[in-house]
């Protein structure tokens, strides 16, 4: 198992499958990780979430 990485979670998703073919086929023309490009669409989601309906303030814990 490789080792954390400091201010990421690992975590396990479930994800459609041509979704996912989808994603990895735009990574390697970005010349990302998969999983680098999946994180990069949850930020872009985020921050149209933001956009739309302000910061999402979280606890100082979390």
């Amino acid at each position: 198992m490789p080792a954390p990485i400091p201010g990421r979670i690992a975590t396990q998703i479930r994800i459609n499958e041509t979704a996912y073919k989808k994603t990895k086929y735009i990574a390697e023309k970005e010349s990302r990780a998969t999983n680098s490009q999946i994180e990069y669409f949850v930020k872009l989601g985020v921050e149209a979430y933001e956009k739309e309906h302000g910061v999402i303030s979280l606890p100082k814990d979390e």
